[in-house]
């Protein structure tokens, strides 16, 4: 069963202390793994359904194919669970997915983390230590090693909501000059799909509408044993016209 608390492992980070940790829960006796930066939670393996319903609507917006030729883009490591559910689309082919803490991304190639064994020896997933929203800005694109280099699908799960951010720097984006920068790195009928803890912002759906040909959001219901009864996440969707050049 293991201890009942533990903090595996603790660092300094720019942007304030980060920890992980594995506590016993008392019903069920599973191991759950938090993420705290400072006193702020930032994800639990408890709650893991936003996370993957984040990737599962994003995906679907893309037409079905029978080749695994979709190239994504994820920003945002977390403990993993947006990146490795895309890893079982069969139709995808190669995922970088972008963190700015190196920290998070030794957690995973030290197996610290449960799905850390999964995403590194998969030769399709290439994570990489950068600053999403700097790239995103970037002409050059979301990555480094390929220059101009598009993808079909971007997911983003970093921030609590576009109005509740983690670095007063991020807000950008979620301006319409940084969703068409971001749009930019999508090819031609791309997805941009977003986390959001908020409930749907109706001025933030207008904004992706403004950068993209088709932006809607999506209200994900979950069960939240800690406070009882259900809670809700959202995701948004946007899709790039299939004509842009």
């Amino acid at each position: 069963m293991g201890l009942r608390f533990e903090e595996i492992d603790w660092q300094p980070t720019p942007i304030g202390e980060i920890s992980l940790r594995r506590r016993r829960h008392p019903v069920s006796g599973d191991n759950v793994y938090e993420v705290k930066l400072g006193d702020e939670f930032l994800m639990s393996s408890l709650f893991t359904t936003g996370e993957i319903e984040l990737t599962k609507l994003g995906l679907a917006a893309l037409p079905n194919t029978e080749q695994p030729e979709l190239d994504v883009a994820v920003g945002g490591l977390g403990l993993g669970y947006t990146a490795q559910t895309a890893l079982d689309d069969p139709r995808v082919r190669s995922l970088t997915v972008i963190e700015a803490l190196a920290e998070v991304i030794d957690w995973h190639r030290r197996h610290l983390v449960p799905l850390g064994a999964q995403l590194t020896s998969d030769a399709r997933c290439r994570l990489a230590h950068g600053d999403f929203f700097a790239l995103a800005a970037d002409p050059r694109g979301l990555d480094p090693e390929a220059p101009g280099r598009r993808f079909h699908a971007i997911l983003l799960d970093v921030d609590h909501s576009p109005r509740h951010v983690l670095h007063p720097r991020h807000a950008a984006l979620y301006q319409p000059a940084g969703l068409r920068a971001l749009a930019e790195h999508l090819h031609p009928g791309g997805v941009f799909a977003l986390w959001s803890n908020d409930p749907p912002d109706e001025q933030f759906t207008s904004t992706l509408k403004e950068a993209f040909a088709q932006a809607a959001a999506h209200v994900v219901d979950f069960d939240n044993p800690l406070q009882g009864g259900t809670s809700t996440n959202t995701v948004y969707v946007a899709r790039k016209a299939p004509g842009t050049p």
